[in-house]
């Protein structure tokens, strides 16, 4: 039976889901950190059974093998969202979104377990960590277009103008952080951490004084790391000037602190030798940023598509249903 409206308890499982999900991401940072991806050998078993006897007693055992723990659960919760969306959330394309986040974990599972069983190849890690981002995505979105603020919008021609005015500068930085975000994973799964060993200055110049393979792609992460850097702050600036609505002020203040963080951790990944505590936390903060970034573009877009029809000019499409 279809009801009239997602369930509250629906969108805060939504919303403890999206926080698994960045954890979990955490967990896969510190595997690799550790470098501790094949200290279990076999998949989807580990040591042949389900926990292999006092696995936490050895760190690279540990964080593999409770890698895989946080990702079974992830998996049944978020079956089991999509179960819940199947009866009790009215939106088809709500319900489609909720059953994509299914498929993506399951795929994010096998991926996972291709990298173990073909012994780490860079294009399958990195593809893993692209498709975590992308579940992470979906999970956000269910979970915002589950809440009441969400369903309860108030359409008027000053938010529709301020939804219009962050479109394109609000998508695009996501569409940014997503890249930034994959070739970070590149740099961490190449082992080109460090290709530049120092910071800011590369090599003690401000350009690399040579190329191979690892600088070149240490150097382009560096460079989206500015690109994301201006276009954030872009967005803030047009953020303060054009509106005081919370539903776009706080995920821009979190856009905010969340880049200070990252560009701090990038930094002391650096200084410090690529230690395991920054270099497994610049992976999650990442992951919040774009989660920020892609709430913020989600409300830019929900807020221009909900204008009153008095509000448009001709020629301007009508408003899409919730």
């Amino acid at each position: 039976m279809v009801h009239a409206e997602s369930p509250r308890a629906l969108h805060r499982f939504a919303v403890f889901l999206a926080s698994c999900v960045i954890g979990l991401i955490a967990a896969g940072g510190l595997v690799k950190s550790l470098e501790a991806g094949l200290s279990v050998p076999d998949w989807p078993t580990s040591y042949g059974g389900l926990n292999p006897p006092r696995w936490w007693e050895i760190e690279n055992v540990r964080a593999e093998h409770g890698h895989r723990l946080i990702a079974g659960t992830v998996a049944l919760m978020t079956v089991a969202l999509a179960i819940w969306a199947w009866r009790r959330e009215p939106r088809r394309w709500v319900r489609r979104l909720a059953w994509g986040a299914g498929v993506a974990v399951l795929l994010q599972a096998l991926l996972g377990g291709l990298t173990v069983l073909l012994f780490l190849p860079t294009a399958v890690s990195v593809s893993h960590a692209a498709l975590a981002q992308l579940f992470l995505c979906m999970v956000v979105a269910f979970a915002l277009v589950t809440s009441r603020g969400w369903r309860e919008s108030i359409a008027s021609p000053e938010l529709a103008a301020t939804g219009r005015d962050l479109q394109a500068l609000a998508s695009g930085t996501t569409v940014l952080v997503y890249a930034q975000i994959l070739v970070g994973a590149l740099v961490r799964h190449t082992g080109s951490g460090l290709a530049i060993p120092d910071f800011p200055l590369m090599f003690g110049r401000w350009w690399p004084p040579q190329f191979d393979f690892s600088i070149t792609i240490h150097l382009i992460h560096r460079i989206g790391a500015v690109l994301v850097t201006v276009a954030v702050v872009t967005l803030l600036v047009r953020i303060a000037r054009c509106s005081s609505r919370r539903g776009f002020v706080v995920p821009a203040v979190a856009m905010g602190l969340l880049l200070v963080a990252q560009v701090t951790l990038g930094a002391t990944i650096i200084w410090s030798g690529r230690a395991v505590l920054p270099n497994t936390l610049h992976v999650p903060t990442g992951a919040t940023l774009l989660a920020a970034s892609l709430i913020l573009t989600l409300r830019s877009w929900r807020a221009a598509a909900a204008a009153p029809a008095s509000s448009r000019t001709v020629g301007e499409p009508a408003m899409v249903a919730a």
